[in-house]
């Protein structure tokens, strides 16, 4: 029987092995490091766990220990990511995993488990309907990636290329500025300053912040992580004048650039789910989904754990969210945000 047990945060020996295992693993993300659960754990107060198989080790899972008052307890794989899971040599050890997770969340009194990626357990109900993944090799040079966007929005970047607008990176305040006005005017709280600060400084070079302006006003902003010639813009947005200046359009093809001569060769545009104007306007840059693959399995007698914003629960919410004051919003955001995982 494989021996599995919680790695000791604070040992070099576990945080050594636990390294070395995801660098040689090929399916690893950034949402699997050390770096990223500790981040969410530092920027939101969300505890981080490592379960570890075998010695020398066969196969780990991250995880993150979400609490919140308006949406319940969940043990998640990993938190605020799209990705995440159990990675293993062979599936007996992924099912080991899998219930030693099951029973941690127990223990915890989190009824609710999401392993978001990774090599599923046989015995989950698993989900491959909700989100689609957006993906595709970037181009050699400006021109060419031009031509590799579909007509239509292709026609739209050239529009923001002929506009006066300037790029620039590795501005923190502007881009929280900008993303909080996005994702209030989306009727969703923003999530804690710190949580992005504390991806930004655990993943040093790995992770970067580009910005387009207008007169030096910043108008649209990404958090960016790059792993393994990938870059996967994740936090952007834009604010209410972005869209007549197309500086949402500049943004992604500015950082299509910026990754190339980062010596990235692939553009993660991330997940959105079935069916949204998120997923269209990705097929509209020449990006085809593919489905995303998760799992969640919840404790008898207990509700599932529901955070979709499209629920039509949160109709209502979602729209006076959008109406309050910028100043109103920014207070109370990552009060609720941080327990959304």
């Amino acid at each position: 029987m494989t021996l599995i047990r919680r790695a000791d945060p604070h040992s070099v020996e576990d945080c050594a092995a636990i390294d070395a295992y995801l660098e040689g693993h090929p399916d690893m993300t950034p949402f699997h490091r050390r770096q990223w659960i500790g981040a969410v754990a530092w920027g939101c107060g969300q505890k981080a766990h490592y379960l570890v198989a075998g010695d020398p080790i066969r196969g780990l899972v991250p995880l993150n220990e979400v609490h919140s008052p308006l949406f319940g307890r969940a043990l998640v794989s990993s938190g605020f990511a799209v990705g995440g899971g159990i990675l293993a040599d062979d599936m007996t050890t992924t099912e080991a995993l899998a219930e030693q997770v099951w029973e941690l969340a127990a223990r915890l009194s989190c009824p609710t488990v999401e392993l978001r990626g990774g090599t599923l357990p046989g015995h989950w109900p698993e989900d491959v309907t909700t989100y689609l993944g957006f993906s595709r090799a970037l181009a050699t040079d400006d021109e060419a990636e031009l031509l590799a966007i579909p007509r239509k929005q292709r026609a739209e970047v050239r529009k923001a290329l002929a506009n006066k607008l300037t790029v620039d990176v590795g501005d923190h305040d502007a881009h929280y500025a900008v993303y909080a006005e996005s994702v209030r005017n989306l009727g969703t709280p923003v999530f804690p300053r710190a949580l992005f600060a504390a991806v930004l400084d655990a993943f040093g070079d790995d992770a970067d912040i580009l910005t387009v302006r207008r007169d030096g006003v910043p108008l649209a902003s990404v958090l960016s992580l790059y792993h393994r010639g990938t870059v996967m813009p994740y936090w952007g947005g834009g604010t209410a004048a972005a869209r007549p200046a197309r500086a949402n359009d500049l943004m992604y093809f500015a950082l299509m650039r910026h990754a190339r001569e980062r010596g990235c060769t692939r553009f993660d545009f991330g997940r959105s789910k079935v069916g949204t104007g998120a997923a269209a306007f990705k097929r509209n840059w020449g990006f085809e989904g593919v489905p995303l693959a998760y799992a969640k399995r919840t404790a008898n007698g207990q509700a599932a754990r529901e955070i979709n914003p499209l629920d039509p629960r949160y109709t209502l919410p979602v729209r006076l969210w959008s109406k309050l004051p910028l100043v109103v919003a920014n207070r109370l955001g990552p009060l609720i945000s941080r327990g959304l995982g």
